[in-house]
């Protein structure tokens, strides 16, 4: 005790005017660790490596291994200087900086021998600091008492959502018996409409096959006919020189039947048998044939008018076995334009390679025009169709219209329940989100927030997604759906993961971290792309402020009422 004061009267002595609530430490040294710096003692290294005089600390000359010994001196390579810098915020800075011209601390005491010319301007430095400290608690208390006010909301929304749960909870049981009773009342109906539609069909199955039955013996009766025709010799073969002889297979309408005109006809072949005209060559020839036979009348007569202009060749010359009769009204009356088979022949050529690309003729043979054969297969198909469509009597129609009434009734009811069902698991999913521990961030939930940099807009919708598109063009890019909460466990809101974006070019998928702080406005503060595909968003709310009373600060600041002499 007497050495202390003995050290302390040397101070006064020496013209150190030292108050009795200074607290004696060497230069460099935090308050906190003041009490290991004792000058009637020797010094401990603070890493336990050795003891030495107490004169040895900031001789400049480094003694303990951890530099603990020369805190005030540039000697020790690992060694710290601590700036008190009362008036403002104390610094702690690598020893090194110590006297190098360079004003570090703002009280310039770590400066005190290069003669760097340092102004102390900690107490301009702590005004500033203390107003700036003072319009962020300002700016705090505001988002607080915003941020009360989304928990309220947030909480009044959770109610709502859970109201309407149970209500659609029993909407969805009310759905479910109306459907099943509907679903009853279906298969009620379906039975005897069943039973009378198998009755109808096997009824129609046979007057379908009938009638195929009597098509077919009169297709087969006019294959037979045309055969006889054909076959000049009656030798039961079709040759090359017996359709030459026949103006009919003039497809080009060049005035004569050339050989390849007759081949095409004989299947490529110089001859066709009966067996064979009736089993293809009948198809490929019947179009022409019947085409002919019905466009122009015997010799003896004018000709009817044409409809195709273009296909009208000069009446051919007939031979007393091509003279056809003119007895028949129903040839007579024949419109070419709306035969069917004029559209096959046209299909079949082109099956044979006489048209060329594009549809056009090859060899310019003349055809029908093409839109209007088009037209005309519609419309026969459309006929088709129509008469397909079944016709049933009056009894079965009852039957039939009962079924179908009962069906977009028990469709109606399905489609209620599934829209029940789809609701009712969004807002359970909805209802399972992480809102905050009372509820202050669902307030955010369906709305969207815009960031715009030089190229891109991004878009971050909170507990939904985030997405880039360009400012100059169309389409978005998702950098990913709302994950989870990934903030540290002291603060665990203050991060939110959006992941399983769009896959980058040979990379990753992309993903954004959204780093949350106070704010009186929620709001996207920057973006960017630390690493490649993943995006940093700087997000603020009034949701993460907390009590301007929480969290005072108890460090060293330079408003302590103790002053600080360093040795």
């Amino acid at each position: 005790m007497r050495t202390l004061v003995a050290v302390y009267l040397l101070y006064v002595a020496s013209g150190a005017v030292v108050r009795a609530t200074e607290v004696l430490r060497p230069r460099g040294v935090p308050l906190s660790k003041a009490s290991f710096f004792d000058p009637t003692r020797d010094f401990n290294c603070l890493d336990g490596s050795g003891s030495i005089p107490f004169t040895y600390v900031n001789d400049d000359y480094c003694d303990c291994q951890d530099g603990s010994d020369e805190p005030g001196t540039a000697a020790c390579p690992n060694g710290f200087f601590h700036c008190t810098n009362a008036g403002h915020i104390p610094l702690t800075l690598p020893s090194s900086r110590v006297n190098d011209g360079v004003c570090d601390c703002c009280d310039t005491s770590d400066e005190y021998a290069s003669g760097a010319g340092c102004i102390d301007a900690c107490r301009e430095l702590g005004r500033a600091a203390r107003e700036e400290a003072a319009r962020q608690r300002e700016e705090r208390a505001r988002g607080y008492h915003l941020r009360e006010e989304m928990v309220e909301e947030g909480r009044k929304k959770k109610k709502e959502v859970e109201a309407k749960i149970e209500e659609l909870k029993k909407e969805k049981e009310e759905a479910e018996a109306v459907k099943a009773e509907k679903e009853e009342m279906k298969k009620t109906v379906e039975e005897p409409e069943k039973e009378a539609l198998e009755k109808y069909h096997a009824l129609e199955n046979d007057r379908k096959a009938q009638e195929e039955a009597e098509r077919k013996e009169k297709e087969d009766q006019e294959a037979r006919e045309a055969f006889q025709h054909l076959d000049n010799d009656g030798d039961g073969f079709l040759t090359i020189e017996e359709l030459l002889s026949r103006q009919t297979f003039d497809t080009n309408r060049d005035g004569q039947v050339t050989e390849d005109e007759a081949r095409f006809y004989l299947g490529q072949e110089d001859t066709m048998s009966q067996e064979t005209f009736l089993a293809s060559g009948w198809a490929m020839m019947r179009p022409v044939y019947l085409m002919d036979k019905r466009m122009f009348t015997p010799p003896s007569t004018t000709p009817v008018p044409d409809p195709f202009d273009e296909l009208t060749p000069p009446p051919p010359v007939f031979d007393e076995e091509d003279n056809y009769s003119s007895d028949d009204e129903e040839e007579d009356d024949y419109d070419p334009s709306t035969d069917p088979e004029i559209s096959r022949y046209v299909n079949s050529r082109a099956d044979w390679g006489l048209l060329s690309e594009g549809g056009e003729e090859a060899e310019d043979y003349d055809l029908p025009d093409g839109e209007d054969i088009a037209k005309e297969g519609e419309e026969e198909k459309k006929e088709e169709e129509e008469e397909e469509e079944p016709k049933y009597d009056e009894e079965t129609q009852r039957l039939v219209d009962a079924a179908n009434e009962a069906r977009e009734q028990f469709d109606e009811a399905d489609r209620r329940v599934r829209d029940l069902t789809r609701e009712l698991r969004s807002l359970e999913e909805a209802q399972g989100k992480d809102y905050g521990p009372q509820e202050e961030y669902r307030a955010m939930e369906g709305k969207c927030y815009e960031f715009i940099d030089r190229e891109y807009v991004y878009r971050l919708c909170p507990f939904d997604k985030a997405v880039q598109k360009p400012k100059s063009g169309h389409g978005e890019t998702r950098l990913g759906q709302w994950g989870e909460w990934t903030g540290p466990e002291d603060s665990r809101y203050s991060r939110q993961l959006y992941s399983n974006g769009q896959a980058c070019w040979n990379g990753p998928t992309r993903s954004a971290d959204v780093h949350i702080s106070c704010g009186t406005e929620a709001r996207i503060t920057a973006v960017t792309e630390p690493n490649r595909c993943e995006y940093v968003f700087l997000f603020t709310t009034p949701a993460a402020c907390t009590s301007p009373d929480d969290g005072a600060s108890g460090e060293e600041d330079g408003s302590s009422t103790h002053k600080h002499t360093e040795l």
